[in-house]
């Protein structure tokens, strides 16, 4: 049988097959995907063919082959440096949420992670949560960022779950498609989800008021079917989002308004760092490209993985 991998606990994987019925499987031997070194063989979103065990008192699935992806979303493992964690695979878009305080969302992990999503093609919406808690300053900041990213070509949407303001919005562009929602811990990813289809329930926690971090709640990513035809993948909150499997000379391709300046540089080659006559440096001193951007290209660069979920983002800079 054939079916839809909805949710990984690392060894037990909830397959769904074309008739709707669920199966509960594990991987039959090693799986090596080509390529990829990762600490999960199979991810949610991954396609895959499957026997049934009959020999079990319960009936359960034994995974015997993993359909091509037509895309994933990729990070450093937290533990293994040289290892990674797919997050999702299969999927049309992230939303990726967004706080300013309560936890910080910093721009070089914002940063980090549109430079992942665009090397796989997936379609990111910046989704700045929480608005009904902000002040008048803190508004000011996220019009400040979507200002920035919208110019880039990035969609975003100030949402709140507990007004419902903007809700609808989001709905509809999930409509027909398999969306990630993703985020640090505490950025209020399940509330936000419970809003959008309460019967969810999804369990949600307080923010940690001595650090100021989100407390994890979702432990496995999880795929859940909606009653807007829409399927929503719940990932757990990621801490630090390192970039993997990307030479210097490509990264900046992945940071849109850096491509296109870059035909304009002296050198075919230009990695925008020392070169002379750089057309993204140039726009850099005119206030052309934010600073906040350039600053993660560079640390990017510089593989200053340190920085990824401290930085904080300055204007100023």
């Amino acid at each position: 049988m054939t079916g839809l991998v909805y949710k990984s606990t690392g060894s037990w994987y909830t397959v769904k097959n074309e008739l709707g019925t669920t199966y509960e499987c594990r991987i039959k031997g090693k799986f090596r995907l080509q390529g990829i070194k990762s600490t999960n063989p199979i991810a949610v979103g991954d396609y895959v063919d499957f026997d049934l065990d009959t020999k079990s008192d319960k009936e359960t699935g034994v995974i015997n082959k993993i359909h091509d992806r037509e895309n994933y979303i990729v990070r450093k493992s937290v533990n293994l440096s040289k290892q990674t964690h797919i997050i999702a695979s299969n999927i049309d878009q992230v939303f990726l949420l967004i706080t300013i305080d309560n936890p910080p969302t910093f721009t070089s992990f914002i940063d980090r992670f549109l430079v992942t999503a665009q090397a796989y093609s997936i379609k990111t919406v910046l989704v700045f949560n929480k608005i009904d808690t902000y002040n008048k300053e803190t508004i000011l900041e996220v019009k400040y960022l979507e200002h920035i990213y919208r110019n880039i070509g990035y969609e975003c949407v100030s949402v709140s779950a507990k007004t419902g303001e903007n809700i609808d919005k989001i709905k509809a562009l999930m409509e027909g498609k398999v969306s990630v929602f993703t985020g640090h811990s505490g950025v209020g990813k399940s509330t936000l989800v419970n809003t959008i289809e309460p019967s969810l329930d999804l369990k949600t926690k307080t923010i940690s008021t001595q650090h100021s971090q989100g407390q994890h709640t979702t432990t496995f990513a999880e795929m859940f079917d909606l009653s807007f035809n829409a399927k929503i993948i719940d990932t757990p909150g990621i801490k630090g989002f390192g970039v993997v499997y990307m030479e210097n000379e490509e990264i900046s391709d992945y940071f849109p308004e850096f491509f296109k300046l870059s035909q304009d540089c002296k050198f075919n080659n230009c990695l925008h760092i020392e070169e002379p006559k750089c057309a993204v440096k140039e726009a850099l001193e005119s206030d052309k490209i934010a600073a906040s951007r350039y600053k993660s290209y560079v640390q990017i660069i510089e593989g200053d993985d340190q920085h990824y979920r401290t930085d904080i983002w300055d204007k100023d800079q």
